[in-house]
């Protein structure tokens, strides 16, 4: 049963089981979004309730723009494959008038210097396996940030020889695809910021895919039924809770590290471009919106699973972004305990991307981005801002979560 509070939220109560909270009000919300929060509310160890954010929309196992505290065990198809995939925004010295006129050079040095995209083995050069989303050469830039993992790397490997084969190392402080990108953005002062989304690429793919498995096939040793097969879950000290923990807290610090690699290459190639001197160390957040963690509320030590979702305590900056053609936020948490001191993680997805490709059309596309310096083709229409939920909408859903300390518009806008 669904109902509204005072409070700000909808809560759907389920006799016998957690309820669901969810700071949704005056945002669309698909029924099977719903059903997929009431699934993960039902398990057995769940702290509490589960929190819902405005951005919420159907994911694999648990819904995307979903918080999800637990006791004593962890579902990895809660985290995902995209493991510690976040934000990084970092405010410069430059205003809008330094920005050079042609900036198609700009978005065109930022794509050589931040590997973007992904290349079908099909399309790949004979003789070479090399992915043009990935380095061919390392830089050193690269190297220097592998240090601080490869120790984490040869302990996880010495386990499970099948991550060794996998794209890390040649991956970081790369893009990707889907909805990742690299933007540079004007404030409301007109002060110039870049701001960049991506996570643990192919390495964290791996270790997600991998672990989702093992936790299927220990439900079906133990003979577990499950609302849903993707809601496995490994138990608090058995080995693969360890082995998980260990992985997905490795793939994070990659995560984190490789935001950090991107944006010092995006910030060396605007100067390539920019004829004014700048610093780009003003202001920098750094946060994950797909990741599991340790942390107290209602007076328990709990795992926190944040699927699309920002931490968002008292004083924490955070990072929503709106679409590609839309204004995004950097904001600064409320801690409202009930949400787990949490905020959405973007604006959310109203179409699939298969309905995006079918629904709007490239000159609709062109239209939504107009003014900013993108891609205009039909291979990024399932990014189009069509796609998503208004973000004022979601913005004002969540006035008791986050306050807004920047709204940012992107002029420019690297795509995979």
């Amino acid at each position: 049963m669904e109902h509204r509070t005072a409070e700000g939220f909808d809560v759907i109560a389920q006799q016998g089981f957690a309820p669901v909270k969810m700071w949704t009000q005056g945002v669309p919300v698909d029924d099977r979004a719903k059903e997929q929060l009431a699934k993960t509310a039902r398990m057995p160890f769940i702290h509490k309730h589960v929190a819902a954010m405005p951005d919420v929309h159907v994911g694999i196992g648990a819904t995307v723009g979903s918080v999800i505290p637990t006791r004593k065990a962890i579902i990895p198809a809660a985290v995902g494959v995209d493991i510690g995939c976040g934000m990084m925004a970092a405010r410069t010295s430059l205003t809008a008038a330094d920005l050079p006129d042609n900036l198609f050079a700009l978005r065109t040095a930022i794509e050589k210097a931040v590997p973007h995209g992904m290349s079908p083995s099909r399309s790949r050069k004979k003789g070479s396996n090399r992915d043009k989303g990935s380095w061919g050469d390392i830089p050193e830039r690269t190297v220097a940030a592998w240090q601080d993992l490869s120790a984490g790397f040869d302990r996880l490997t010495d386990k499970y020889p099948r991550f060794r084969n996998t794209n890390n190392i040649n991956q970081l402080g790369t893009l990707g695809t889907g909805n990742h990108f690299v933007e540079v953005c004007l404030d409301e002062e007109g002060h110039v910021w870049f701001m960049l989304h991506s996570g643990s690429r192919g390495v964290g793919n791996a270790i997600g895919r991998t672990f989702i498995e093992m936790a299927k096939e220990d439900m079906r040793t133990w003979m577990v039924n499950l609302p849903d097969q993707d809601l496995a879950y490994f138990p608090e000290g058995t080995d693969h809770f360890d082995d998980y923990v260990f992985a997905v807290e490795w793939a994070q610090q990659f995560a984190f590290r490789n935001r950090q690699v991107m944006m010092a290459n995006t910030v060396e190639a605007a100067r390539s471009v920019i004829a004014k001197p700048f610093t780009a160390d003003v202001e920098a957040v750094n946060c994950h919106h797909n990741y599991v963690a340790r942390e107290h509320h209602f007076g328990e030590n709990v795992l926190v699973t944040r699927k699309g979702a920002v931490r968002a305590r008292r004083g924490d900056m955070g990072i929503i972004p709106g679409s590609m053609g839309a204004r995004s936020f950097i904001v600064r948490g409320l801690g409202n305990e009930e949400s787990f001191c949490s905020c959405s993680h973007g604006a959310g997805r109203v179409m699939s991307r298969t309905e995006a490709k079918k629904r709007v059309s490239l000159e609709e596309h062109i239209e939504a981005t107009s003014g900013v310096e993108c891609r205009k083709d039909a291979g990024v229409i399932d990014e189009t801002p069509a796609a998503y939920k208004p973000i004022d909408a979601v913005m004002a859903a969540q006035k008791d979560l986050v306050e807004v300390v920047h709204t940012l518009k992107q002029v420019v806008c690297v795509k995979g």
